[in-house]
Order: structure tokens, then sequence, then C-alpha cells
């Protein structure tokens, strides 16, 4: 792990070279020049300004920086800014995103807020199974990255406490574009990226672009699991006092989601062994196969369908928003307005066990069982139970979760005013605005349960179980077409309106600025749910004859279906008030010093329903403490700039109520977090030679559970001591020569704090080549080391029989690309 001190000595003295990113009037086209002496940041603040004049916590990330790692994933991306803590390796979207030690107790983010130029994406970034970040791509569109950590993220944006990642877009203020083509050297993709902006004269100026890809993609899965591409397009019309913008998107992607796989756990719980099972690599395997599925189910009707196991996580959005801003009267006024049609399909198995052939089925079929493939190039053949399958002799029992997105519609207007007053020597800046929103969920929770083998290469065929007279006790692979009996046979039909007014105050005089903001947002929330496990006289198994056969097997008695007769209602109200308070002291012009307290919260949403929160008969949430998590930070630090270096250094405390089920599981939690840490940010360029690195320190621990005390004082799960990212580059006329490398040190498992995952370190390496005027090729290599690293261990101990199952970082994947700008 020498690499980890290498990066914390860099991380000591350098800082993140922001973009000049969007300003308070418009985006400007970004450039692949050094950034400017005064440096603007805009998102989740009143007005953009200079960051050495701002109470905040703050970076941002040009285009020409991020697309030299290649086509990845928004949350491959993220992981390398500083204050983040995204744990990614599940696909192109549905990671996990936390900031400053704040909880990441289930999946997507629940404390920051994803943004597309300035609006929500979805305007909870943790709905069950569909995370923000599944309907938002970082491709040609996007000018820059911008993240706000604390701060005024809360009180001007609704449910961002922890603060919010925004990127935005292009907008043609420069004619020009480009085409990219990238394939995949030792893995199975190829991918065209355009764009192209430019003036249209009398104050006209537009943007569009897109993508479209194809392939396998990083694991062997044996068929295509990326399928499709995105469209963006945005006009703008400038006036002499300020512009109209209109915004178009369509995306229609499909991509693989992958789980935990098998993995060898061994050694002790403080130092684990960790390695693969014969013949299933977890860097670059998958048990998606051809030969798994479909997910066979009753549908929200109840009616028998069948689902393809390829749709993996398939998002389909369309959107149109508006945008204005005007210098009237002194005022500056601006709206921003969107409406997103979004939906989907997404399906993914996940583990339930993983163990010998002879131990599973007993499990299912009692002594004397046995295991036959039921499909594949082996189906009907009898599996023995003394010469290894596959090299380990294990299968697995999985269930496939199929979640069904009917309408995750959303509708956002953010209206604010702001003006500026000359008051003493000094300037009063005084913000008011009024926020609406509207977003949808209605999601339909289908599972089936299937026994399967554990093989590379796409090639995990389904497994049937017979007990010892012969008799079949599962059905082409499927033991039941169900998980758990009712359990999560779910409909989610629920409307949450959303109205927040906020203003804030800041006075700038001499080196001195202090200011402050307040938000209070009102939810109304109504609905209904519809399931077994909601109680009462609800019944959630039947017997059906999936088959068609006219017999009821074994298989057929484990049927999940909605009581669509019987409806829970969602009928309750909350408010609450988020404030932040700032002061900024510009010491000399390249050094300023900042303090800042925040208090924001985030209304929970899906969290609470189908939980005793939320009664099952009036649809009201009795306790308010119920309706929403609070968030307190306390932060300060300083900034640096000069001559070539930058150095930003942000000390923080941070207190956290979290309402949560763990990884979509009945285990309900309720808790309180503290946290306390230093990031750091920094950047050096000399010459042909620049770096840029990160680091984040956090100790954190569970302050109170209030339904297992025994985890009070605990260390929460996968919450790392260090995060550490770099990124040297060299810069040639022709050529720029670099690498990006991320490590995350060790945490616990689980939040029992037995198990601890190691730490790793995964370094992205790339060369830009210029032959010629316009033309660019690029050789990237993600992971370059093929190193395992792990965000997820299933298993509180090391599993007595070694065998566990993890999340892992892909394997090494080298891709090389040819663009022509123009």
């Amino acid at each position: 792990m020498k690499l980890r001190y290498w990066l914390l000595a860099f991380c000591s003295s350098c800082i993140v070279q922001p973009a000049l990113a969007q300003s308070g009037q418009d985006t400007p086209k970004p450039s692949t020049a050094p950034a400017p002496e005064k440096e603007v940041f805009s998102t989740g603040v009143a007005k953009g300004r200079d960051r050495l004049d701002s109470a905040t916590s703050t970076s941002a990330y040009r285009a020409a920086e991020f697309e030299k790692l290649g086509p990845r994933p928004l949350g491959d991306l993220l992981r390398t800014m500083p204050g983040l803590r995204v744990e990614s390796g599940i696909g192109e979207g549905n990671a996990n995103y936390t900031v400053r030690g704040l909880p990441l107790a289930a999946g997507g983010s629940k404390y920051m807020q994803f943004q597309e130029d300035g609006l929500p994406v979805l305007e909870f970034g943790d709905f069950f199974n569909i995370a923000a970040d599944v309907y938002m791509r970082a491709d040609f569109n996007v000018a820059a990255i911008e993240s706000i950590r604390g701060g005024s993220g809360s009180t001007f944006s609704s449910n961002a406490p922890g603060g919010v990642i925004n990127l935005i877009s292009k907008t043609g203020e420069v004619a020009g574009g480009a085409v990219r083509l990238t394939t995949g050297v030792d893995y199975g993709e190829k991918r065209l990226d355009f764009d192209y902006g430019s003036p249209l004269g009398g104050g006209w100026r537009f943007h569009i672009g897109g993508y479209y890809r194809s392939g396998e993609g990083p694991r062997d899965i044996g068929f295509t699991g990326f399928k499709g591409g995105q469209i963006r397009l945005n006009v703008t019309k400038q006036f002499a006092n300020g512009y109209v913008r209109l915004h178009g998107k369509w995306l229609d992607d499909r991509s693989p989601t992958f789980a935990p796989y098998a993995i060898r756990i061994t050694g002790t719980n403080e130092n684990p062994v960790i390695g693969d099972v014969p013949g299933f690599d977890i860097r670059r395997d998958s048990t998606l196969s051809p030969y798994i599925g479909p997910v066979v189910t009753l549908d929200g009707d109840n009616k028998l369908q069948r689902f393809p196991v390829s749709n993996g996580m398939h998002p389909t959005s369309t959107s149109i928003g508006l945008e204005a801003q005007f210098d009237i009267g002194g005022f500056t006024l601006s709206n921003r307005m969107r409406y997103s049609k979004n939906s989907g399909d997404f399906n993914r198995a996940f583990p339930s066990s993983i163990t010998t052939v002879a131990a599973l089925a007993a499990s299912q079929g009692g002594a004397g069982a046995t295991a036959r493939y039921a499909t594949g190039p082996n189906a009907g053949q009898l599996i023995s139970t003394t010469t290894p399958i596959n090299g380990n002799g294990l299968l697995m029992f999985s269930y496939i979760s199929q979640t069904r997105a009917r309408s995750l519609d959303n509708f956002t207007n953010d209206f604010r005013a702001t003006r500026v007053w000359k008051l003493g020597r000094g300037d009063l800046t005084v913000t008011g605005g009024l926020y609406k929103a509207n977003q949808q969920l209605y999601t339909q929770w289908l599972h089936t349960a299937i026994n399967t083998d554990v093989a590379g290469g796409g090639r995990t065929a389904m497994v049937d179980i017979f007990n010892a007279a012969g008799v079949a006790q599962t059905l082409g692979g499927y033991y039941a077409f169900s998980r758990n009996g009712s359990k999560f046979r779910r409909i989610f039909d629920v409307s949450y309106d959303i109205l927040a007014p906020y203003g804030s105050v800041n006075y700038h005089v001499g080196k001195i600025s202090i200011g402050g903001s307040v938000r209070y947002d009102r939810g109304r929330v109504r609905g209904q749910l519809f399931g077994a496990d909601l109680g009462g006289n609800r019944n959630g198994v039947v017997r059906f004859d999936v088959n068609g056969d006219g017999v009821i097997s074994p298989a057929e008695t484990r049927v999940a279906f909605l009581p669509l007769d019987a409806p829970a209602p969602v009928n309750y109200n909350y408010g609450y008030w988020s404030y932040s308070s700032g002061i900024n002291y510009r010491v000399a012009e390249p050094f300023s010093v900042f303090a800042r307290y925040s208090r924001g919260a985030r209304a929970n949403a899906d969290k609470i329903l189908f939980t005793p929160a939320v009664s099952a008969t009036t649809g009201g949430v009795p306790d308010p403490t119920d309706k929403y998590d609070e968030v307190r930070q306390l932060e300060g630090g300083f900034k640096f700039r000069k001559a070539g270096a930058t150095l930003n250094v942000t000390a923080f405390r941070a207190t956290a109520d979290d309402h949560n089920v763990l990884n979509g599981s009945a285990n309900q939690t309720i808790r309180s977090y503290r946290a306390t840490g230093v990031e750091m940010e920094g950047g050096y360029r000399s010459g042909i030679f620049s770096i840029t690195a990160g680091a984040t320190y956090t100790k954190a621990k569970i302050t109170q559970d209030k339904l297992d005390a025994a985890l009070t004082g605990k260390e929460p799960r996968h919450q790392p001591t260090w995060t550490l990212e770099a990124t040297p580059q060299i810069e040639l006329r022709q050529a720029t020569l670099g690498a990006n490398v991320v490590t995350i040190t060790g945490s616990y498992a689980q939040d029992s704090n037995l198990l601890r995952m190691p730490g790793f370190t995964v370094v992205n390496a790339f060369a830009v080549i210029r032959p010629i005027r316009h033309v660019e090729l690029m050789v990237n290599a993600s992971n370059l080391f093929d190193q395992r690293g792990f965000f997820e261990f299933n298993q509180s101990e090391v599993p007595a029989n070694g065998i566990g199952w993890g999340r892992s970082v892909n394997g090494r994947t080298v891709s090389v690309s040819a663009k022509y700008s123009f």
C-alpha cells in the first residue's frame, strides 16, 4: 500500500483545479487552457462568485479533464472528485454516493442531490433499485461537473443537506463540435459520441450532442448487455439584458447490472484472505448469461409475464426544460423549469446462498436429493456431488428482482430574484426564491427465485432439484415465483408535492464576506400501496399453473401475487426548516479562510413506506420525526491559489439522522450518526507537468441505533478512514500522458464491526496523441494493474465454509478511440 502514502503526500500540497464553470449569467464553452485567476462557482449558491470569496467547499471538473478517462459511468468519474465517497461497480447507474461521513446505509444518494443544469434529475436520489444516476450520462454534452459539499446546498436545493452534484451543459457560444469512435480492445463494446454547437446570428445559438453504443461490456455475460444512447439539445436566444434557453433530452439506454458474486473468504475477521473461487474471476465474470431467465413472474396485474434478463438497467426518459434570466430594474430574475417523463425496466440477480451441490440439493429436496442442469448445453445432465463442477462444485440460490418503473415523472420550477445594493463601503446581496416540484413514484416490485451453478465466461446455467423419489422440487430451474413467500411483491403509487420558499443575505465589504440563507420545505405526500407484507387480510401466495400443463408442481405452490383489492393509503404532510450561515475572510489576494454552520434535512421518501412509520390503515405518519432526517454540519478551512498552485483544506463535523432499509431487505434501521474529518484538494502546474489531487479523512460512528442498541457506538459499515485520489499528467505539444489513481482504505463489511474489507488502489491510465490538427487518438486503461477491490461483502464475519459473496471493481479494460474536432 505504499502508493497510498505517496497519494497522501501529494494531497497535502495540491488542490483540484476547477474549471470556469457556469456563472450567475451563463455557461462558457470549456477549454483546455489553464483555469483563470478568478474561479467562478454557481451551484448551490445565491450568485456565482470567486471561490476565494465564498464560505463554501466546492469543486468543478472540466470536460477537457474527465474526457481523458474515456466514456465511463458517472459513478466512476465522481470517484475522482474530492470529498465524495462512491461505491461503484454495479454498472452504468445505481451506484452509492455520500459525502463527509454521512451514512450510506442503503443504495443511491440520500443526502446529495443530483442535478442537470441546476434542477434535480429525480427529487429523491435513493429510490429503491432506481437511483438518480440511472437517468444521467456524462457525455459530450457536459461542459463541467460541479459539486458543493455541505454549506448552502441545503438551502438552495430541496432534499440536499449533504450537497449537490450538478452536470452543466455546453450551450454553443463558439462554433464547433467533435465526433469520437471508441472500441474495446479486450472487452466487447463499440461507441459513437458526437456534439456540435454554434451561434446562429441574431443572438441565437444552439448545442446538440449524444452517443450510441452496443456490446457485451466489461464482464463476460455471453450476450449484448449494452445497447442504446442519448441525445440532448439546447437552443439559446441572447438579449442585451439576459437570455432564454430551451432544453431537450431523450435517453433510452440498456446496460447490465452487476451484483455481489462468489468469492473465497478465509483468514481472520481483522485480516481476511480474499480470493477467487475456481472457475470464476470476480473481476470480469458474472452470473448473467444467455442460459439465465427469463424472469417468470406474475406482473402488476397478476398476469403471467416473462421479462428478459437482458433488460438489465433500462431507463427511458424524455424531458423538456425552459431557462430564462434577465436583469431588470437592478434585479437579476431567473427561472428554471423542467418536465421529465421517466420510466424503465430494471432487473438484477443477487445471491441468497452459495454452497455445495449436496448442501443446496438437501436444503430444497431433503435427504437424498439430486441436482440436474435445467438450461444450457448440459440440460438434463445429472450434477455430481463428488467431482466439482466448474472446478468449484458450487451452486447458487438467487433472487431476481424485476422492478418496473411505470412512472418516475417529475416537474420542477425554481424562480429566484437577486439584487445587489451598495451599503456603506460594501455590497449587500439579497436573494429570494420559490421552488415548486412534483415527483411521481409508480413502481412495481416483482421477484422470482432460481438455482444456478457458478460458472465464468458467460456460461452460468439454471439447475433443477429432485427429491429422493425423483419428484422435481423446482420448475426449469425456478424454485419459486416469489421472494421469501409474499415479501417484496409491491406496488408504490405515490406523489410527492413540494413547495419551498427560500432566501439569502450576503454582505461583502473589503476582505470580509458574511451571509446566511434559509429555506422552508413543505411536502404533501399522497397515494396508495399494494402488497401482502402490509399485513391485515392481505394474502400473498397462491397456487398457479405457470407452465400450463394442468398439474401444480411444488414450485407452482410458491407463486406471489398482489392483493389489488386491498390497497393501503399514503396520506401525510411534512415540513422542515433549513438554514446556513458563513463568514469568509480574504486574508490576501491568494489566500482566504472561512467558517460555516448549516442545518438541513432530507424528506424520507420510499424508505419509510412498507414500514411501521406509515400507518397501513390511515396512511398517516404518527411520529413527526419519521417524516424527515436532519443533518447538521460545521465546517471551516482555508483556500490558497497562486502561480499554478492551489490548495483547499476544510475540516468538518457532521451529525445526521437516518431512517432506512438495508439493501431492500426487511432490516429497517433508525439511527443517528456523527462524523468528523478533513478534506483536502489541490493542484500544481509547472511546465509540462501538472497534478491534481484530493484526500478525505473521516472518523464516523453510530451514536444511537434505536432498533438495535448493540450497534450504538459502532463504526458505520463501508466507511474508510481515508479516500485518496490523484491525477498526474505530462502535457506535450502532440501528446498528453497521465493516470488517475484512487485509493480507499479498509472498512467494516457490516455495522457489527467484525469482518473488515481490505482497502485497495485502482490506477486508470490514459495517453492522448494529437498527430495532426483536429485529430486525437486515445488509449485508455481502466484498472491498469487488474486489481481486486471490494465495495461490499454480504457476510459479517469469515464464513465457516470459506465461501462468501462480494461486489468488486471491474478488472482491467483497455479501449482505443479516435476523435475528430471541427
